[in-house]
């Protein structure tokens, strides 16, 4: 059996048709539509066409309050377009198939759970660093929570003083977006210019002051966000994802940040006895939320066989 699969990003679209053994075939990547919730269902369907013949439906992971059973999106996320509309119903009565939804952070988690870097974990995270982040594995289990809001530490405020400043989220302050958007007025580049990941990590891996000056703000802003999950959960291990999670750089200098967290408050009582997790690498990378998709479709067909 076979799947298409999609991975709906504020920025992309990336797909592939997948089978029951995770292998991918005829991958690939469109940019999201920004204007029209139509638009976005005319390119799922122009996507989708040419495979209609060999897949059996359609699995999607996508950002916002995803309720898996309905198909029900109550807050779009970065495509506020699906906000309160049925879009699971949309997609199927596009494209004339079965088709399931996850939060795209939540597929992730489920995706590292099942077979990769989480495997046996009580309680763990996945951290999926691009546009959002989110995901959280308690008792062994993916967390949903009654409305589908649970795990989406996106929306976590990052300072009370400035509780009406939106900027002031997980969302905002550890995506790539924001590491972008810091190293360009490090850079005193215009708010625009163009730039991505892999042009930061250039200048960052080639020793360049003020790129290694913003990577280092920029892991202390997660890091904390990492220790607060620690108090929160007890997580036993963190999955870092996303695209910049394949820069070595990354990885060393969170762990080496999140250490000096502990370091810098030397001999404080009341961290004695508190754990400290382990940070690992997402073991499917940035395509750890397009197995997740998957997991979500074959676990729903499961139940209706």
């Amino acid at each position: 059996m076979k799947v298409m699969v999609f991975d709906v990003g504020g920025t992309e679209i990336k797909y592939s048709v997948m089978d029951e053994q995770m292998n991918r075939f005829d991958a690939g990547s469109v940019p999201t539509p920004q204007d029209t919730q139509e638009h976005f269902l005319d390119t799922l369907y122009t996507l989708y066409a040419p495979h209609r013949d060999e897949v059996s439906g359609i699995a999607m992971a996508l950002p916002g309050f995803v309720d898996t059973h309905t198909g029900f999106v109550s807050n779009g996320g970065a495509l506020l377009y699906n906000t309160g509309t049925q879009v699971g119903q949309l997609v199927r009565e596009r494209c004339g198939c079965p088709v399931t939804l996850e939060n795209d952070g939540k597929a992730a988690a489920l995706a590292e759970l099942q077979a990769g870097a989480l495997q046996g974990c009580c309680n763990a995270a996945v951290f999926i660093i691009g546009t959002g982040v989110g995901g959280i594995i308690a008792n062994g289990q993916l967390v949903r929570g009654i409305h589908f809001t649970a795990g989406e530490y996106s929306f976590v405020n990052t300072n009370a003083d400035e509780w009406e400043n939106t900027g002031k989220t997980m969302a905002c302050q550890c995506s790539t977006t924001n590491l972008l958007q810091w190293y360009r007025a490090r850079r005193g580049l215009p708010a625009d210019a163009p730039m991505n990941g892999r042009q930061f990590f250039d200048a960052a891996n080639a020793g360049e002051p003020e790129a290694l000056e913003v990577l280092e703000r920029f892991c202390k802003a997660v890091a904390v966000q990492i220790y607060n999950l620690t108090v929160l959960l007890d997580v036993e291990k963190v999955a870092i994802g996303g695209g910049i999670s394949k820069q070595p750089l990354l990885l060393d200098s969170l762990r080496r940040v999140y250490a000096g967290l502990f370091a810098s408050r030397g001999d404080s009582p009341y961290m004695i006895g508190l754990p400290r997790t382990e940070i690992v690498p997402c073991h499917f990378s940035s395509e750890a939320n397009q197995v997740g998709a998957l997991y979500t479709y074959l676990q729903a067909e499961s139940k209706t066989i």
